[in-house]
């Protein structure tokens, strides 16, 4: 996930990885509509209306229960298994309280290897929707081999969830503009964030100190051993590569099989996230220029140079004057680059950009955008919200790390952020705001980040992939001890069920097999 700049925040990735499984088919489908390791294979076939059971291994001293609970599993959805499991509040005091982490799956077909646990990024993204999502694209072999287990951590959606503002609220706080070129324009953005950060609080309670990635960790952990599984097996995608390297630095004797697909570099400071994504983008956006340039019909005249100057007007004249649409909404700045930035996760989203663009460019309107900027921010046609996924994703980053707040700090940063991403840095400028006002303090680190004593662990990364650029994906194989890179070259945000069979194969022999991919592997 990404945000823009009423409200800017350290990205590091922080895109959101239910895009790679969910928007590229919505999207696309309404444009037409529109014009390691692994032990040995277990046993356990446990019918709906049954308890998986737990082994209780591993569990630290006054949380046996969570670990030792056994998972009871009802039908739900179509051809899926739903449960609740128990987690504790607080992970450093097993007498705090306990949340609630919902939890859904789809069954090995065949001889099963475990339980193979699913996080789609964010953070923030919700597991159970992935799964629903992504479960068809998955291989044959993948979903022969393994319970496929989907989950939203804590913190987000259908578990114990975040709360802040209410919808309509929340719809301003999501279209608000700021110019951040005043001190005026600072002032009233960190008022704006502070704000939000207090109706955070004061909505979801304690809850909003333990969400961390380090305690979520701990939570997959703990469904592991639920689950009954001596080892975790994992699949995540941009944010949720962050969860699987905390998950490695944490439990490395217990770490199985993961692929981490579009990853984050656990080495790099919130100013260099920031400005990474921002290039990302920039780039993306570059590549979408260049081939509507080459196509018919594209509102974007001259050169690539000139195309991304008029990319950048729509944007600049959405804050001077928000596009009309065809309700009684406007689109503002912020709800027009989420309308752009949206459809960079995925080229086949390429020409609901080009529409987007050639309505506000040929009829000054801005309906296109509005829609795909409600697809961002999961913003249903009634006003309500589909997912909790903004609360979420401001309630871990501001736990996980934060940026100098000081003006002249942020104002130096912009500087070098919009220097090296001329279009669109300005969306990842000033991230200091986001966090300065929190109530809780940043979560201290407890792990190593090399996770040595790991097994081999699958990086992936695309080439030019906007929210988690690929440098990133060499950083983590880099920070990792057991790490090997594979490189999908190619557009697009993460690689796995969206890129080629070179990709989808070598991942799938890993987790199925335990091959393990040769190091530097490019497909």
């Amino acid at each position: 996930m990404i945000f823009t700049h009423h409200r800017p925040s350290p990205p590091s990735a922080r895109s959101n990885g239910r895009r790679t499984a969910g928007v590229a088919a919505v999207l696309a489908t309404l444009l037409v509509l529109a014009g390691c390791t692994g032990g040995a294979p277990a046993k356990d076939q446990t019918p709906a209306g049954q308890a998986s059971s737990a082994t209780g291994d591993g569990a630290p001293e006054g949380f046996e229960k969570f670990y030792s609970q056994d998972v009871v599993w009802t039908e739900c959805r179509t051809d899926f298994e739903c449960a609740t499991v128990a987690a504790p509040l607080s992970w450093s005091d097993p007498d705090a309280g306990e949340i609630e982490l919902a939890v859904m799956r789809t069954r090995a077909g065949g001889d099963k290897i475990g339980s193979l646990l699913i996080n789609p990024g964010g953070p923030g993204g919700s597991g159970v929707d992935y799964l629903e999502a992504a479960a068809a694209t998955f291989g044959d072999r993948l979903r022969e081999s393994y319970d496929i287990v989907g989950f939203d951590p804590r913190g987000v959606r259908d578990s114990t969830e975040v709360r802040c503002y209410g919808d309509a609220k929340k719809d301003q706080y999501l279209s608000e503009d700021f110019d951040l070129s005043t001190d005026e324009g600072l002032a009233a953005a960190r008022e704006s964030n502070a704000a939000w950060a207090a109706a955070c609080a004061e909505n979801t309670g304690e809850l909003l100190g333990n969400v961390d990635t380090q305690s979520a960790a701990k939570d997959m952990d703990m469904l592991r051993a639920a689950l009954g599984d001596d080892e975790l097996h994992y699949l995540g995608a941009s944010y949720g590569t962050s969860l699987g390297a905390t998950y490695a630095g944490l439990f490395p004797e217990r770490t199985g099989r993961l692929v981490l697909d579009g990853a984050i570099d656990p080495r790099l400071e919130d100013g260099e996230m920031s400005a990474g994504q921002a290039v990302g983008f920039e780039n993306a956006l570059r590549a979408y220029v260049d081939d509507c340039q080459g196509g018919a019909g594209c509102p974007l005249t001259g050169s690539v140079d000139d195309g991304m100057q008029q990319v950048r007007g729509v944007l600049d004249q959405a804050l001077e004057r928000p596009y009309p649409t065809d309700s009684d909404r406007e689109v503002t700045q912020t709800l027009a680059f989420y309308g752009v930035a949206v459809t960079l996760y995925d080229e086949q989203n390429w020409p609901l950009l080009t529409q987007a663009l050639e309505e506000a460019i040929d009829k000054g309107t801005g309906t296109m955008l509005l829609f795909l900027a409600d697809f961002y921010n999961d913003r249903n046609a009634d006003g309500s919200f589909a997912t909790n996924s903004t609360e979420a994703f401001s309630a871990v980053n501001c736990l996980d790390g934060r940026s100098d707040p000081d003006v002249e700090a942020m104002r130096a940063e912009a500087a070098e952020i919009e220097a090296a991403a001329p279009t669109v840095g300005t969306f990842f400028s000033y991230g200091g705001i986001s966090c300065a006002d929190w109530p809780y303090p940043v979560v201290e680190q407890e792990y190593d980040v090399a996770a040595p004593g790991a097994a081999p662990i699958v990086v992936v990364g695309t080439t030019n992939d906007p929210a988690t650029p690929y440098v990133w994906a060499e950083g983590m194989a880099e920070a990792l001890d057991s790490a090997v890179l594979v490189t999908y070259e190619g557009e697009g945000h993460t690689a796995y069920g969206r890129s080629n069979s070179c990709i989808d194969d070598a991942l799938e022999d890993y987790l199925v097999d335990g091959t393990v991919p040769e190091d530097g592997l490019t497909c």
